[in-house]
């Protein structure tokens, strides 16, 4: 089982390799879902932790729909953040039709090289997700998917987190559960749904708000029971 965690900043960063994380997926905004952090904090980042690092790539939080210019910025992004070192970049591009946009994905995806990609919870707005799950398996770069499967929190999405599990079996997309999980019902959701990775954002900090540090307890018994798992 893998963790990921969260961060928005250099404390957050250090605070989630201290107590267990297996990867960060390092944005800003974390109120607006998460947009792309500063290319400072991104370079920080990767020469200060050894865990990899996952850098969200989304100019805005308006929709997940981009103009040519909004493109533009992306690849700029993405351009930056290959040379920091991170591992991986997290991004997800719609048409105005709610379908993945592979002209997007077809424009920025060369520009990572090497590293991994995550498609967001931009998923979660598809109307038929197996549709897109087999849209992804087109692109090798992406590597997994970042999803509650469906709009709902993850916790209440089991039937359709397990479903989109079994989809993604015998390709090289994983399935990353994420948004609405808890730390007290983990065991049972992992158990349930079959899932390798789980993704976990405020239920990890103090007082469970977005706007806290991460809670080194807390995420330091997640992790142990995570990691326990088979």
């Amino acid at each position: 089982m893998l963790l990921e965690v969260i961060a928005t900043c250099m404390d957050d960063a250090l605070r989630a390799e201290e107590s267990g994380a297996d990867r960060l997926e390092l944005i800003t905004a974390i109120t607006e879902g998460g947009l792309t952090p500063g290319i400072g904090l991104v370079e920080q980042v990767v020469r200060t932790v050894r865990i990899p690092v996952f850098v969200m790539v989304r100019p805005h939080s308006r929709t997940f729909a981009y103009s040519e210019q909004e493109i533009e910025t992306m690849a700029l992004e993405i351009k930056a953040i290959v040379k920091s070192g991170a591992a991986g970049v997290v991004l997800g591009t719609l048409t105005p039709e709610g379908k993945i946009d592979e002209h997007a994905l077809e424009r920025l995806l060369p520009l990572a090289g090497n590293l991994q990609v995550t498609f967001h919870r931009a998923f979660d707005e598809l109307a038929d997700q197996h549709e897109g799950l087999r849209t992804l398996m087109k692109y090798p770069q992406i590597t997994r998917v970042l999803t509650s499967a469906g709009p709902k929190p993850a916790v209440l999405s089991v039937k359709e987190m397990k479903e989109l599990v079994a989809v993604a079996s015998g390709s090289r997309l994983t399935i990353l559960a994420g948004s609405g999980l808890t730390t007290e019902g983990i065991t049972a959701f992992i158990q349930e749904t079959g899932v390798k990775e789980v993704h976990f954002g405020s239920a990890v900090r103090l007082g469970k708000s977005n706007l806290s540090p991460i809670d080194k307890e807390t995420l330091r018994a997640l992790a142990d029971n995570v990691h326990n798992m088979k």
